[in-house]
């Protein structure tokens, strides 16, 4: 009897299944909806391919609904591409009979390749529409807005046998290239100007005898795994100059070529610039750099001192700047935010700062604001191989972070009083809870001892660290604790005007949110 009652219920379900009349799919009337009016793709460089942006379409209608046509409206001749619900259509452009069941979404996913000159020339805005339409000839539509971006790219060659250009790095290679004086597109790759952006792919290079100069307002941006290279006797000049407004128009620019603002803090995005050994006569003033791998990789000068004035290094997966055996003056510099140290002066060497900010609030209980030390361990040896630390003295600076201890020194035990002069932190604030009493007895560390010239923790009242806002307020503890260092201005071009404050900026009074 039970065998009789399932075979009943399994053929009353087949036959009320064959009558369902589901999936019976009406022509669409045009009540779509869309979770937008208007897609905008962010800026984009010319013949770049843009990041994939999505627009949801919603049938709200209890019908199960059929879409004669989505299509660009260009049609074939559109720069844009569009998937719909995983479809491709005719080449990404053109879409029939596409099929919404009631109650139901769909997703449609867009990008952009395009040529600055099909841009419109007055705002080099490239535009075009996805069209919905219906069997009843209504069209529906969603705007597609794209910003292009002219630019000089810089590569390495590909040469007839389908090798490409690489550059010598000790016994390796690197995938880059020697700057040009005479680039038959670029002119001379020796003057990055400002009058329209440089997106550079693998390690352009400075050899012997040369000098890159990068003029005020100069925009460049590097693509992954890529960066510069300053090789020995070549020089880099980066000549930024102080901006008035909030565009930095003066400034220079270095970051990753992701333009999207949700790539704007991201770290890790590019390489380096790369400052080698006995590269000669460096200088940067006004540079923000941001985004890359380690900021500035500074080997042993050939005597002569990198000297890096107003400005800002943001969000390095490694290092801001990561020096080895290297000559450093800096002022009125800040750096914020790294994978391991905002600032490491490795190696021993020579290092003078004046007026700057050291910040590092990586989500990490390893990282550190500033680490200095004068040796490495040989992994073949297990011995230390120390170096001489003329000197590493930091005057009217912060140095802070997140974690309990932001300053690390570590000193070789081989010939210690030989190898290392010990650093000086003269009216400095400095992030220091000693809580397990480990450095107590380090006289490498008694300075911290010293209220004078110390203020050990307390608050700099920085004004948004998450957003590379590093301004302190009138609440902080560095405000007019400093002394006169020969700095008259701050990043900003204000006057210290006989009141010095500590780091790169003068105390402001904050805006009320």
């Amino acid at each position: 009897m039970r065998q009789l009652i399932i075979l009943f219920i399994v053929g009353l379900a087949i036959s009320v299944s064959s009558c369902r009349e589901d999936f019976q799919f009406e022509p669409s009337t045009g009540d779509l909806t869309f979770s937008k009016d208007t897609v905008y793709l962010d800026t984009v460089f010319t013949n770049i391919g843009s990041s994939t942006y999505t627009l949801k379409v919603y049938n709200k209608s209890d019908k199960d609904i059929k879409i004669p046509t989505i299509q660009l409206g260009r049609g074939q001749d559109s720069k844009y591409r569009i998937t719909v619900d995983g479809m491709v259509g005719e080449n990404n452009r053109i879409f029939h009979d596409v099929e919404l069941l009631a109650k139901d979404s769909m997703y449609v996913f867009i990008e952009v390749t395009t040529d600055v000159a099909l841009a419109n020339p007055t705002d080099f805005l490239y535009t075009d529409i996805i069209e919905f339409r219906h069997a009843n000839g209504e069209v529906q539509d969603v705007d597609l807005v794209t910003l292009i971006q002219d630019a000089y790219f810089l590569y390495p060659r590909r040469f007839d046998d389908g090798t490409t250009e690489t550059l010598p790095i000790g016994d390796d290679e690197v995938y880059g290239f020697f700057l040009d004086e005479n680039d038959p597109v670029n002119g001379n790759e020796y003057v990055w100007s400002n009058d329209k952006p440089y997106v550079v792919y693998g390690y352009a290079a400075v050899p012997d005898g040369k000098t890159l100069n990068v003029q005020p307002g100069a925009r460049v941006h590097f693509h992954a795994e890529s960066g510069l290279i300053v090789g020995s006797g070549g020089s880099l000049r980066v000549n930024g100059q102080l901006s008035t407004t909030e565009a930095l128009e003066n400034e220079v620019i270095f970051e990753g070529d992701r333009l999207e603002p949700d790539f704007s803090d991201v770290p890790g995005q590019w390489g380096t610039i790369w400052l080698t050994d006995g590269s000669t006569n460096n200088y940067i003033e006004h540079l923000t750099l941001k985004n890359a791998v380690i900021g500035l990789l500074i080997d042993h000068n050939d005597g002569t001192t990198t000297t890096i004035k107003n400005s800002q290094i943001y969000d390095c997966s490694n290092m801001g700047i990561y020096a080895k055996t290297a000559k450093i003056y800096g002022e009125n510099l800040v750096i914020n935010s790294a994978g391991q140290y905002a600032l490491a002066c490795t190696l021993g060497g020579s290092y003078e700062f004046k007026h700057c900010t050291f910040n590092n609030n990586w989500s990490s209980s390893q990282q550190l604001a500033v680490r200095i030390d004068n040796y490495y361990t040989d992994n073949t040896t297990n011995q230390e191989v120390a170096f001489d630390l003329e000197q590493a003295n930091f005057y009217n600076c912060i140095i802070f972070g997140s974690n309990q201890i932001e300053l690390f020194l570590d000193k070789s035990t081989v010939s210690p009083d030989t190898n290392w002069t010990a650093p000086i932190f003269s009216k400095c604030q400095i992030k220091f809870n000693n809580s397990n009493n480990q450095f107590t007895n380090n006289p490498d560390y008694a300075f911290l001892n010293d209220t004078n010239e110390i203020i050990k923790n307390g608050t700099p009242d920085f004004l948004d660290i998450y957003n590379n806002k590093l301004f302190i307020g009138a609440d902080s503890d560095a405000k007019e604790f400093g002394v006169d260092v020969g700095v008259p201005n701050d990043i900003l071009g204000n006057l210290r005007n006989g009141v010095f404050d500590l780091g790169a900026y003068n105390s402001i009074v904050f805006p009320e949110d």
